[in-house]
């Protein structure tokens, strides 16, 4: 398994329990060649090798091995994953695929894909630009929130990873000087947001230190003595060793790389930066469409849902210019909440109303179930309106919801935003990929970004069919957010690899949509930090709704719109090409 470019270990892809080694195996008696045998048994290695490299990953998975394991953010750990990808990709061309069963063959097209993509990003020095404000050193203590603690031994394991981690802190502060000495460094904008979150960590009473919350617990399992002793050592720890690192690293990025980042914001000012970012283009969108390209695309969209929006601008009798509906959109009271608790209530509400109309979509249903919760208050002010945590052993999915700040966020995006994120959209789709069986594991949590984002965004045209957008505002609110994803296009490239400000995509927003200009800030932000990422989901909307069309024109009275999302999501991630495939192959059975 890959994680992100820029992005230490954010998991869109989610985790059920482990599956078993033999979950994957064909139940018939027929020889197999030499080249299926090869293959299966590389498979089962080749998933060891994956738990064994991300051992964060095996526990969400319930595998305990390595419980007391971190991955290593170190330069030397990131070419002997190239060195690891070189072999599984040799391993892989010493097998004659033609000989594999037609399952296998994707299977094999698959892994090899991963492999190649992940390979040929390892030409561009990543382990210097992983500073983000949006997730990284800076937060390492969210991801023990995303495991169970059962037992004693989840305890000491987690405080074993912790003090695993401070090497992380460390080796964070010598890749970004050497990447500083080279002239790899993130925006000035980025670095400050970074700062300003470990300061905050390091202005945290110990009692209520991030770090600690794990262990507050902890008394319920392991006892009332036990647990203090554990609480003792834990903030000795803290104040002695992480504490010290995490004050050293942010002494460096304030006094030394702030100074020195890059005052521009595209990554086409790094070495080798406008290369990287075509590779980043190929990489999120699983096409081989140019930034140019994707540029014009993006215009193209924003003009179409513009001229929506201005229809329904229209129907409700605004008397005045575009812009200033936009403005009363931003600004009325009656789209607001005035709680965080009001907010979150309006989300969970509109989430039950959203179960009630899966069946009239979708055939199958996943069996996880999912919740909706608030994103923590230390880092809902530098992110996004939401995003969604997949289920991990023994716990359900997530959407989480941003309540900083209610009075900017509008009633009007709860529907449209509940779809993308729980149901139909990744909860959705991402539960079904895990609790496909018989497939090797590793395509239980494959995720390439435009299809799952792709889903998520088609996902919210389907809130049109629930009857979910029947109130003009409420259609408002889906348009801007189709809009968001449009401008996405134009804005990334745009910053990336020509020459937009962060003023012009900011006033881009401003102009097309009526996201509040504490999202939009947040948003932008995002896309300079994370170049790329944001091309992935209406490119992948865009196609999914082609091939949803072609398929509906050409069956006819034989199409069933259950029976085709069913079908898109039975092969859990795939790149958009092989969706094409798949789709083809529908059209062919069903006509």
């Amino acid at each position: 398994m890959k994680f992100g470019q820029f992005i230490s270990v954010i998991l869109i892809a989610a985790i059920v329990g482990i599956a078993s080694n033999f979950a994957y195996s064909y139940l018939n008696t027929e020889k197999k060649n030499a080249d299926e045998i090869k293959f299966e048994e590389f498979l089962d290695e080749n998933w060891e090798t994956t738990l064994e490299k991300n051992p964060y990953f095996a526990s969400l998975l319930g595998d305990k091995r390595y419980d007391d394991k971190v991955s290593s953010n170190s330069v030397a750990d990131f070419y002997d994953n190239r060195d690891y990808e070189e072999y599984v990709l040799k391993v892989l061309d010493s097998i004659n695929s033609d000989n594999l069963s037609e399952e296998n063959q994707l299977n094999y097209r698959l892994l090899k894909l991963d492999y190649e993509v992940s390979l040929e990003g390892r030409k561009y020095p990543s382990f210097y630009m992983r500073l983000n404000q949006r997730g990284g050193v800076q937060d390492y203590y969210d991801y023990g929130n995303r495991l169970n603690f059962t037992t004693k031994s989840d305890y000491l394991n987690w405080f074993k990873r912790v003090k695993g981690y401070t090497q992380n802190v460390k080796n964070s502060l010598i890749n970004n000087r050497e990447g500083l000495s080279k002239g790899y460094t993130q925006p000035r904008l980025v670095t400050e947001g970074v700062v300003s979150q470990i300061e905050s960590l390091l202005g945290a009473e110990i009692d209520s230190h991030p770090y600690l919350r794990v262990f507050l617990g902890s008394d319920e399992i392991l006892g009332k003595d036990d647990a203090q002793e554990l609480i003792s050592d834990v903030k000795t720890y803290i104040l002695e060793e992480l504490n010290p690192a995490y004050q050293e690293l942010a002494t460096f990025l304030r006094e030394e790389y702030l100074p020195q980042s890059r005052a521009g914001i595209g990554i086409k000012e790094v070495p080798n930066g406008r290369e990287w970012y075509e590779y980043l283009a190929r990489y999120h969108t699983t096409t081989n469409l140019t930034p140019d390209e994707i540029h014009e695309i993006g215009l193209q969209e924003v003009a179409r849902i513009r001229s929506e929006m201005e229809d329904v601008m229209n129907s409700v009798a605004w008397e005045g210019d575009f812009r200033s509906f936009l403005e009363f959109l931003r600004t009325d009271p009656q789209f607001y909440y005035e709680t965080g608790e009001e907010l979150l209530d309006a989300y969970r509400a509109m989430s039950k109303k959203i179960d009630a109309y899966m069946p009239t979509l979708f055939n199958k249903l996943p069996r996880a179930p999912y919740g909706v919760i608030p994103i923590p208050m230390e880092s809902a002010p530098f992110t996004t309106t939401a995003y969604y945590n997949a289920p991990s052993a023994g716990r359900p999915g997530y959407f989480y919801a941003n309540l900083y700040k209610p009075e900017t966020r509008p009633k009007y995006e709860i529907p449209v935003l509940t779809v993308h994120e729980a149901v139909p959209g990744h909860h959705h789709q991402i539960s079904l990929a895990q609790e496909l069986e018989n497939v090797p594991n590793f395509r239980n949590y494959l995720s390439f970004t435009a299809f799952v984002e792709g889903w998520g965004l088609y996902s919210e045209q389907l809130g049109e069919s629930m009857g979910l957008y029947e109130d003009p505002y409420d259609k408002i609110g889906q348009l801007t957010y189709d809009m968001w994803r449009a401008i996405r296009l134009v804005v990334d490239t745009g910053m990336h690899y020509k020459d937009w400000t962060r003023d012009d995509a900011i006033n881009l927003f401003l102009e097309n949509t009526a996201k509040t200009q504490q999202d939009i800030e947040n948003e932008v932000d995002r896309y300079i930090a994370w170049p790329g990422q944001a091309l992935a989901y209406k490119i992948g909307q865009l196609k999914i709704m082609e091939l949803r069309d072609k398929a509906k024109a050409e069956l006819g009275d034989n199409f069933d719109i259950r029976d085709y999302h069913d079908f898109i999501l039975s092969f859990g991630s795939i790149p958009l090409s092989i969706m094409e495939e798949k789709v083809d192959e529908f059209i062919a059975e069903n006509r």
